[in-house]
């Protein structure tokens, strides 16, 4: 079986759409956030979405299947915020190996059931790894610029246990996504080869950046072609662009990327800008259009969906998709 860059040379890869928004149609309540782990845990816990693979495996891996079932070909971890620093905030610092090893195992189970049914299209598990809810690069006091609330050093001690987790968990790429910071991503991507060092491993990585306005650059201030800069020396599979705008808005920055990037491309924008409500309107069909015009260019080999996509989202990307080489 080709592995993931010989596929890559070939045809375009179908990445899946948001976990959060397919979570919420479950109406979930304190309980299954607690149920077989945290039972006595003395903090609420609804809404740590990362707990799912531990206490509700069952809607994680039926989530995963919905994705893989209209043709995703990587699925992501429930792992966005699986590390010590972002589960700091519900006092479970402890629990942060155990989300990424049995996020990865999970929907490692639910790829190889996939692939075992038609083995010409494997399938893959990405590790999701976060930006964490704390910047590197940007001081969260206005009246003290210089301060930081944590360091590169701690930075880079969570995300390699996030990292040792998906990796034995059986991910089979690393996806550092939803970068605001590129120094944030940096230490990620530090962790990645000292543990891959540790470990003897060569997963391929994916890196995403999050453009947050119309002036196209990155919540710390870069733009599109310094963040590539910054992270290119990384021995990367591709890099691409995530979140915050939607489809249409992205395209000159993953113009960008396609012209001056050595790696192959990616981008799973959000359905849209949020309406007043926090909801995202663009349907499935709208978003397809827009993809189109990002594969008449072949400015992507990945293209997948973030914030309020859902598995119609992502067959309509993986039906267009189907008809592009690379």
């Amino acid at each position: 079986m080709d592995g993931i860059r010989e596929i890559l040379k070939k045809r375009v890869l179908v990445l899946d759409g948001a976990m959060g928004t397919m979570i919420q149609r479950y109406k979930l309540e304190e309980e299954d956030f607690r149920r077989g782990w945290f039972e006595d845990h003395p903090n609420s816990l609804k809404g740590n979405n990362d707990l799912l693979s531990l206490t509700r495996p069952d809607i994680i891996k039926a989530i995963h299947a919905e994705y893989l079932e209209v043709g995703a070909d990587i699925i992501e971890t429930n792992t966005f915020s699986g590390t010590t620093i972002a589960q700091a905030d519900y006092d479970l610092e402890r629990a942060a190996y155990d989300i990424n090893f049995h996020g990865a195992k999970l929907a490692k189970e639910v790829c190889e059931e996939f692939t075992a049914k038609n083995p010409n299209k494997p399938r893959f598990v990405a590790g999701s790894i976060g930006p964490t809810n704390v910047t590197l690069s940007l001081s969260p006091d206005v009246n003290d610029p210089g301060f930081r609330n944590t360091t590169f050093d701690k930075m880079v001690v969570a995300y390699s246990e996030q990292v040792k987790g998906l990796i034995e968990g059986g991910a089979d790429l690393l996806l550092v996504e939803t970068i605001f910071d590129t120094l944030n991503a940096k230490a990620a991507l530090f962790a990645i080869e000292d543990v891959q060092n540790e470990l003897g491993t060569d997963l391929p990585i994916m890196v995403s950046g999050t453009i947050t306005d119309a002036s196209g650059r990155t919540l710390s201030g870069q733009t599109t072609e310094a963040f590539l800069v910054s992270v290119q020396h990384a021995n990367l599979l591709s890099i691409g662009l995530n979140c915050a705008l939607g489809a249409s808005a992205l395209r000159p920055y993953l113009q960008i990327l396609k012209n001056k990037a050595p790696f192959f491309t990616s981008a799973h924008p959000n359905a849209g800008l949020p309406n007043e409500m926090g909801e995202y309107d663009e349907t499935p069909e709208i978003m397809a259009d827009q993809i189109k015009t990002f594969l008449d260019e072949g400015l992507v080999n990945i293209v997948g969906g973030c914030c309020g996509t859902t598995p119609d989202h992502i067959k309509a990307m993986a039906d267009l998709a189907a008809n592009y080489s690379a």
